[in-house]
């Protein structure tokens, strides 16, 4: 298997799972999404606002270019933010689904205040897609700590499965 089929399928996977999230997450009560939790981000919806906005940065590092800045969560509604990182996940799956085998091989320098290095575009998309799993799954725990059960299989593995049938 190639580089280009697997990188596309997972940044395909990422668009997939935030979509299996926002339709999980959208009929909840805002008092829900809102509930205070002790976790890395107190919220449900911080904790999406994080998803997003992690992946508009990598967006930015992967494609070299400029993102706008986004409004601050606190000003912005349920519907605001999932719409934002549903865009999201899509910009960043349409990008590398154009790129070639060589593009995603094409390492790139990243010089900021918490850490320099220099890797290939693989990497950093295979670093954004880990990154919202690990907060995913602490959506999911918030949940299950505010009442919030009814969680779907968003498993890499499972979403291969559906995919084939």
């Amino acid at each position: 298997m190639s580089l280009k089929k697997i990188m596309s399928n997972y940044a395909d996977y990422n668009l997939w799972v935030n979509q299996q999230f926002v339709n999980w997450l959208s009929p909840k009560s805002d008092e829900l999404l809102y509930a205070e939790v002790p976790s890395s981000f107190s919220t449900i919806m911080k904790t999406l606002d994080h998803i997003w906005s992690t992946e508009e940065y990598w967006f930015s590092v992967i494609s070299q270019k400029d993102v706008s800045q986004k409004k601050a969560e606190n000003e912005l509604s349920k519907e605001e933010i999932f719409e934002g990182l549903l865009n999201s996940s899509a910009k960043l799956k349409y990008f590398i689904n154009s790129l070639s085998e060589e593009d995603l091989s094409t390492e790139i320098k990243i010089t900021n205040p918490w850490f320099e290095c220099e890797l290939p575009i693989a990497d950093y998309l295979i670093q954004v897609i880990n990154h919202g799993t690990y907060h995913r799954g602490q959506i999911v725990t918030i949940g299950r700590n505010i009442g919030i059960t009814d969680a779907s299989n968003t498993d890499y593995n499972f979403y291969n499965v559906i995919k084939q049938k």
